[in-house]
């Protein structure tokens, strides 16, 4: 009987998780990090804790460090006018697409902690615009090249974090 219980709650749990990964959000088939590295401008996100002091001219500066990993510098204006910086770092955690990577903005001693999710959804045929989400689909950011997005463009990335089962009525425009 212990084998048999055993064998169901294996099984349940394969299962779920087998269901949990088909409802993760698609990435990029392939993501050319030499390309996605330099300044990106945020046109748009989900409200989050961690950028709550932030009200204009949101950007994410990436560059490649001399261990491959990618140094992080945000940035952005606060209500009182200063600019408020987060340094950071990314590592790629998928290497086979390098559109899964995880961002750790805590560093104590040079060791980095909590570690967040990073995926690239969708990406402009010029990396001229990149769709940002999570697993959970809890944080989710449209980035530009360009401090602003063609509207063209800015609806093919909402319609990505659509198909990607987002609720685009979350997102807010960001000020630059």
């Amino acid at each position: 009987m212990k084998t048999s219980i055993l064998t169901i709650a294996v099984f349940m749990l394969t299962m779920g998780n087998i269901k949990a990964q088909e409802n993760l959000p698609q990435t990029v088939k392939s993501l050319d990090i030499n390309k996605y590295v330099g300044l990106w401008y945020e046109v748009a996100k989900i409200p989050n804790w961690f950028q709550k002091q932030c009200v204009k001219g949101t950007t994410a500066q990436y560059n490649i460090n001399e261990y491959g990993e990618i140094d992080v510098i945000n940035s952005c204006i606060t209500e009182e006018g200063e600019r408020d910086i987060a340094n950071g770092l990314a590592r790629i955690v998928d290497k086979k697409t390098n559109s899964k990577l995880e961002v750790s903005f805590v560093s104590i001693f040079g060791w980095h902690l909590f570690w967040g999710d990073y995926w690239v959804l969708g990406l402009g045929d010029n990396y001229e615009y990149a769709v940002i989400g999570t697993p959970s689909r809890k944080y989710g950011w449209i980035l530009s090249r360009m401090p602003v997005l063609e509207k063209e463009k800015l609806d093919k990335a909402f319609e990505i974090f659509k198909n990607a089962g987002y609720d685009i009525n979350k997102f807010e425009m960001s000020k630059q």
